[in-house]
């Protein structure tokens, strides 16, 4: 399982307030979990702990997942306007499939909840909806690309 892999199940942990994820593939087990203060089940605990295990490995691995950076992925745009950002870390999509018309293009007049994008997270894809209306003034992010927990996807100004 390569790193970049294992850094996306590291922040969906961390983002989704879960104890324990446990993950096979092939003959590859990744194993992860935290500690989760009594009574705080849904806030961020601190950051994991990840077991790797490959087939006939005496023992697991152990590492310790990088201390939290924050958003990554650029500064905030410099126009004005709401900027709505990732909820999750995936792959970024502009479209329900290759080869079909963007949910949304710039100058396109959007309403509050409009599907704006498709962020696809561990095979599932999840629809990215507008939470203003307005115009859509730019796209962020470029087609296919990973995107960060926080990351700016769109600057809608007002209509």
């Amino acid at each position: 399982m390569d790193l970049r892999k294992l850094k996306t199940l590291i922040e969906l942990v961390q983002e989704s307030g879960i104890a324990e994820l446990e993950i096979t593939e092939g003959e590859e087990r990744v194993r992860i979990s935290r500690s989760v203060p009594s009574g705080q089940m849904m806030m961020p605990a601190s950051a994991p702990a990840l077991m790797v295990a490959a087939a006939g490995s005496a023992a697991p691995a152990h590492t310790q997942a990088p201390a939290g950076s924050g958003a990554a992925g650029g500064e905030a745009p410099a126009e004005e306007g709401h900027v709505v950002k990732s909820p999750m870390v995936g792959t970024f999509y502009r479209s329900p499939s290759p080869g079909a018309p963007s949910f949304v293009d710039v100058g396109q007049s959007i309403a509050e909840g409009q599907t704006l994008c498709i962020i696809e997270a561990m095979k599932l894809l999840n629809e990215i909806e507008s939470d203003v209306a307005g115009v859509v003034k730019k796209v962020l992010v470029e087609n296919g690309q990973p995107v960060e927990y926080g990351q700016p996807l769109f600057l809608i100004g007002q209509a």
